[in-house]
């Protein structure tokens, strides 16, 4: 995609902010909440490629770690301004006005630099102009409010899809250069909770999409879909899958190396040491406050642990329902039982990871009142959920048209 300079104004500017907030997350489902994005902003994805080969060799964590990384680096690039987004696993998508779009581009850009330099993984990055994207599907928004001043974005209509679907197929909108790269500003950017356990056995990714095709709303889709995993789990505090009881800061240089390797001054081992250390510090710092259940700072560490469950995204849309849900393997079952029929009834398609404990990737902009903690599942979490998705759709798609071929060879 070529560079062009862009207007260093917009009358849509704060468009998000002054969005009426939504709640509880039951109501993201319903159309009459969103707004159409504004026709002069952008879609701004990133994604890893090859990222389930990269999960495949235990990389999760990293891939992960680009994906948040892709968000904090936006949120530090155009602050204050407020813009939504969502976290995907292995990349994240936005929304971003005309006039920050050169400096979310130079921050992204600045990501994919990162990943190759340290990871030895390439990040796509790619832009769409909502005018695009309205011309062909809608793009529409709502904010949901999660807790007192946190707020979490949602999509329907497709237009994040598609938008998503024209940077993997079609590299004129891809960014793969800058007149002037900058290194990505990634403060705030953290990675030192030990994986998080699941309380009953069970912590899964879950994608689940309506199909267009179906004679039942989309919205009445989704309801259904979180009536039944309510009926089955009960209530969104019973399927958590982070409880403050089993958040434990790590010490150990394994799993506290994705940060070190995306943040640390350089790879140079004094560095990287350096920077393990300054952790180690500050980790012990933050189990003494919380021990002690201390106020510094503006802070009340005593009760840190549960605003970090309360403003964590396990459950989102973003045209497509995605949630992380910890609990026994017989709900799981019953779970994968329920969308199954649904899936053969051509009402939806999901996709599905199963495993026994939950990732936690935090973004601090404020550690006051400012800061969201993204959550997947361990061992591959909403990227293989979506590979698993792309199956039964693909497998859908061919039933279909076999099914129009014998239509066609009957009426012969």
């Amino acid at each position: 995609m070529q560079f062009q300079d862009l207007p260093h104004t917009s009358s849509t500017r704060d468009f998000y902010a002054n969005l009426p907030p939504v709640q509880p997350f039951r109501e993201v489902v319903n159309p009459a909440v969103y707004a159409d994005a504004p026709g002069d902003w952008y879609v701004m994805v990133t994604d890893v490629t090859n990222s389930t080969e990269a999960i495949a060799h235990g990389r999760y964590q990293d891939v992960n770690l680009l994906g948040a990384s892709s968000i904090i680096a936006v949120l530090n690039a155009v602050r204050p301004l407020d813009v939504p987004f969502v976290f995907g696993g292995d990349g994240a998508s936005f929304l971003i006005p005309p006039d920050a779009f050169v400096a979310a581009r130079d921050a992204l850009l600045g990501v994919r630099d990162l990943a190759v330099q340290r990871f030895g993984l390439d990040l796509r990055v790619g832009s769409v102009p909502v005018a695009t994207v309205s011309a062909h599907t809608s793009l529409r928004v709502a904010r949901l409010q999660i807790a007192d001043g946190y707020f979490q974005a949602s999509f329907l209509g497709g237009g994040m899809s598609y938008a998503t679907e024209l940077v993997k197929l079609d590299s004129a909108y891809r960014l793969e250069r800058s007149p002037h790269l900058a290194k990505a500003d990634l403060t705030g950017l953290e990675c030192r909770w030990q994986e998080i356990p699941s309380c009953c056995g069970h912590t899964l990714s879950l994608l689940v999409a309506a199909m267009p095709s179906s004679s039942i709303p989309e919205e009445q889709i989704y309801r259904n879909v979180l009536q039944a995993i309510e009926q089955i789990y009960g209530l969104s505090d019973r399927y958590h899958p982070i409880s403050q009881d089993a958040l434990r800061l790590s010490f150990h240089p394994r799993k506290l190396m994705a940060e070190i390797k995306a943040r640390s001054p350089s790879l140079r081992l004094w560095d990287r040491l350096r920077y393990f250390l300054r952790m180690v510090v500050e980790n012990m710092l933050g189990v003494t406050f919380m021990g002690l259940r201390l106020k510094l700072g503006g802070v009340d560490w005593g009760a840190y642990k549960q605003v970090i469950c309360t403003v964590s995204d396990h459950q989102k849309i973003d045209d497509i329902l995605r949630m992380v849900i910890a609990g026994t393997p017989s709900q799981t079952e019953a779970l994968q039982a329920y969308l199954e029929r649904e899936c053969q009834a051509g009402q939806l398609v999901y996709g599905i990871h199963v495993t026994d404990r939950a990732l936690l990737t935090c973004l601090i902009i404020d550690r006051r009142h400012h800061h969201l903690h993204l959550v997947d599942a361990a061992d591959g979490g909403y990227t293989l959920a979506a590979k698993d998705l792309k199956v039964r759709l693909h497998r859908k798609m061919s039933n279909w048209n076999s099914y129009i071929n014998l239509l066609r060879k009957q009426r012969q």
